[in-house]
């Protein structure tokens, strides 16, 4: 639950204060990046907040308050990657942005998500534009597709996974009532793996999964102008995000 909860950009005074919770109703186990997860999209959702109370571009912000330079590079590229295509992009869509060094240590990542918020609340992704910082790379093709896969996955427990249960225990036994993403909701990909050789081998396998979920969310308050902070971002959870205003 510890991973990533320490955020990598330059604040003054930093206080982390945490909360364990010790009568779960379920037993729990591991999930792919652990607690990067729910920390990076906290963090994250947070950073682009801050932005707007500020009126500042979201971009811009974060780079103001980051010191590593291969993260700076990450941004700096995504940001070139989404205005050659803003051009492109539909008038009622909403972008969001995030980064993450994994564990603080590892791999870079910065993200952007292009959706767009249906009449009916349903979220459409529509485009991922994903930078990553891995070190050297050995395999391309394997990178991407640990890249690709992460992002999907990720995509997945936003915007459709949820386990229910009650006194007796889990419910959601069955596909039928345990929804996951599906092929024709896998959006198109724009992704750009920046290869440093001979630096250290930085991983990859988690890198995406925050980012993801961060940049969903901010996407979703680009488009409707709703914050949500609860996964998944699904229409319920969209129609009451509106209905509290």
């Amino acid at each position: 639950i510890h991973r990533n909860i320490e955020q990598i950009y330059n604040f003054p005074s930093p206080r982390l204060v945490k909360h364990r919770v010790y009568d779960l109703p379920l037993r729990t186990s591991a999930l792919r990046a652990l607690g990067a997860f729910g920390n990076i999209f906290a963090i994250e959702s947070m950073m682009d907040e801050l932005a707007e109370a500020l009126k500042l571009d979201p971009f811009h912000f974060r780079l103001k308050h980051l010191n590593d330079e291969q993260g700076i590079q990450t941004l700096i590229r995504l940001k070139a990657l989404v205005d050659k295509d803003r051009v492109n992009f539909p008038q009622e869509a909403g972008l969001g942005i995030s980064f993450a060094r994994y564990k603080n240590s590892a791999g870079y990542c910065s993200l952007a998500v292009l959706l767009r918020v249906d009449d009916d609340a349903e979220v459409e992704l529509i485009k991922i534009f994903c930078v990553v910082d891995v070190g050297e790379v050995v395999d391309i093709s394997g990178v991407r597709s640990q890249v690709e896969g992460g992002i999907v996955q990720a995509a997945s427990w936003s915007l459709y996974e949820q386990v229910s249960y009650d006194a007796t225990g889990i419910t959601s036994r069955d596909w039928d009532n345990y929804q996951i993403i599906s092929f024709n909701n896998i959006p198109e990909f724009c992704i750009d793996i920046l290869d440093r050789p001979g630096s250290p081998y930085l991983g990859v396998g988690e890198i995406t999964t925050g980012p993801t979920a961060a940049a969903i969310a901010n996407a979703i308050n680009n488009a409707v102008g709703l914050r949500l902070r609860q996964m998944p971002f699904n229409s319920e959870a969209i129609k009451s995000a509106a209905l509290l205003g």
